[in-house]
């Protein structure tokens, strides 16, 4: 089995470019004032413990990252 490294360097780039945009998102999340305040979070304390579920950011993720990674691949099957 021989290794395509074309192919191998279209996932590099493509990987590279998406950790590019998620750090890029994180560095302007945390200037907002980060996650904990988006609306949708549930939050639950009791004593020390504390729970957090960020029920519609989560929804919102997986989203976004659906239709980004259909996108990509719909590309590379031209």
């Amino acid at each position: 089995m021989e290794i395509d490294l074309e192919v191998l360097g279209r996932w590099l780039i493509v990987a590279g470019v998406a950790l590019v945009v998620i750090g890029a998102a994180l560095m302007v999340v945390k200037r907002l004032g980060g996650l904990g305040q988006f609306p949708g979070t549930l939050r639950w304390q009791v004593g020390n413990l504390t729970c957090v579920a960020p029920l519609l950011l989560s929804l919102l993720i997986s989203v976004v990252l659906t239709i980004i990674l259909n996108l990509i691949l719909r590309g590379m099957n031209k």
